[in-house]
């Protein structure tokens, strides 16, 4: 697969409402945020201790860290205009062995649920991708997260029949989607 320009990250992207940004270190609170928010059947190595951590000391190391692998990466997203980030929406690596597929995520503040900011941001990293020469994009949801799967419903994903049971924090679900049919 020849990706085009695949490393060269952008500055922003844009949707009508919503700026796609990188992560910047002063993101760390925002993160720690979404963290506490995050829904108590996510797998705990995913949410918060009960001591706090990781902390946003800790999520500003990470954020130091953080390379936007793969192309383009991660962004913050924030509404056009007003300050302040709703949520993020990218790509990451592939959690189930297809480095060459990577993975959609996207996630928001329980505040900005149910604007269509997901959608909207989520379709400029689909179009991101396919101009880069991805052939495809996976996306692993857990089966109770049906807020989601709407949205990944809305941009073309299908549930490809795979599926990761886990009895504590829900079956995780694979979708994808073909690039080289998408049109946005």
């Amino acid at each position: 697969m020849e990706l085009h320009d695949a490393h060269a990250q952008p500055v922003e992207l844009r949707s009508h409402r919503l700026r796609l940004r990188p992560w910047e270190v002063a993101d760390a609170a925002f993160h720690h945020e979404l963290w506490e928010q995050r829904d108590e059947r996510v797998p705990a190595q995913r949410r918060l201790s009960a001591d706090g951590r990781p902390t946003v000391a800790e999520m500003q190391g990470w954020l130091s860290r953080y390379e936007p692998t793969p192309a383009p990466g991660l962004f913050v997203v924030a509404q056009l205009g007003i300050p302040g980030p709703v949520g993020y929406c990218g790509l990451v690596e592939n959690s189930v062995g297809h480095p060459e597929e990577p993975e959609l995520a996207f996630e928001f503040l329980r505040k900005f649920w149910g604007r269509g900011f997901a959608t909207e941001a989520s379709r400029v990293i689909v179009d991101r991708a396919s101009a880069v020469g991805y052939g495809s994009l996976a996306s692993t949801v857990r089966e109770w997260n049906t807020a989601s799967l709407n949205v990944l419903d809305k941009l073309g994903f299908v549930i490809t029949g795979e599926k990761e049971h886990d009895a504590v924090h829900g079956d995780s679900l694979l979708l994808r989607l073909p690039l080289r049919q998408y049109r946005s």
